[in-house]
């Protein structure tokens, strides 16, 4: 299978290509810039879609840069960068002669509104309540295919947590203060983290690009991106910790928090949501690490 992939020489990219090479799939990545084995955002916009069989989004500024203060520019380049790139792969999808089987874009779960109580399925209604999730939504209506092009190919949205893993990610900003024995919760720390191992997000990705047997759809199907259990912060930090050997007595304040982040950003920290990947465990797919000291385990290094 041929696939093309925006954003493929990040974090996740690079473990998706990984997963799909061993498989023997063709990997072309659209990138900003030109090289082998890639073309660029403009070359998509001119020329059209090379021929695949199927397709992924992954581009977008790092929302957790701790370079980008939280302001308008860094606002505004939030949105661009996944908007745009977004729709140029829908219009390329729909402008072509022999669209991709599968279509699939990796959003996230911020669309979900924090809560200790309710639990999110793929299947929950929800409507924008915030800066995040008003993303969220442009972001997935950008790649909204049109409907005589929704009958040829098999629109996908996957919703990720937190994504762990050992070379990017969350944890690559986490690591350091833990192992200074100066990690510690976020906030309260009773808030859900719901997360999901790097590896097992580009198995999902890559499940869901294989054919497609059934009637199609008009509408895209959603999977949440995120490991069976469900934890809280308080739970994650304390697992890391013990896989580190470390103590974990320096809780982070919420309002110190705000104010380095910025509210809006800061809130992915210190809420959460207890979402649950009932349509993807539905579909047969099984994860690696369904369960954080497995995921930790192998983040870590540790066995």
């Amino acid at each position: 299978m041929r696939v093309v992939i925006g954003g493929g020489s990040g974090f996740v990219g690079r473990e998706l290509i990984r997963l799909l090479k061993t498989k023997g799939h063709e990997i072309t990545i659209i990138s900003r810039q030109p090289g082998p084995g890639q073309i660029t955002w403009a070359d998509v916009e001119s020329g059209g879609l090379p021929p695949c069989e199927g397709a992924v989004n992954l581009a977008g500024e790092n929302i957790m840069n701790p370079l980008r203060w939280w302001n308008e520019n860094y606002k505004n380049d939030l949105f661009s960068s996944r908007i745009n790139t977004t729709r140029i792969l829908a219009q390329a999808i729909a402008a072509s002669p022999t669209p991709p089987h599968s279509w699939v874009l990796v959003t996230g779960v911020a669309c979900y509104k924090p809560s200790l109580q309710n639990q999110y399925t793929e299947e929950s209604n929800w409507t924008p309540f915030d800066f995040l999730s008003r993303l969220v939504k442009e972001w997935e209506g950008a790649g909204q295919l049109p409907e005589n092009c929704a009958k040829k190919t098999r629109q996908v949205i996957i919703r990720p947590g937190a994504v762990l893993g050992r070379d990017g990610g969350a944890m690559k900003q986490m690591m350091i203060p833990f192992w200074l024995g100066l990690g510690g919760t976020l906030g309260s720390g009773r808030q859900p983290f719901p997360w999901i191992h790097v590896s097992d997000l580009a198995g999902i990705i890559a499940h869901t690009l294989e054919p497609h047997e059934g009637p199609p759809s008009t509408e895209p199907d959603v999977f949440n991106g995120v490991a069976p259990a469900l934890n809280t912060n308080y739970e994650f930090t304390k697992e890391l910790g013990s896989a580190l050997k470390r103590p974990t007595i320096f809780p982070v304040p919420g309002f110190f928090l705000d104010v380095v982040l910025g509210s809006e950003r800061a809130v992915i920290l210190t809420q959460g949501q207890k979402v649950v990947p009932k349509r993807t465990l539905e579909s047969g797919f099984e994860f690696q690490y369904p369960d954080l000291t497995s995921a930790i385990k192998e983040i870590v290094g540790y066995k």
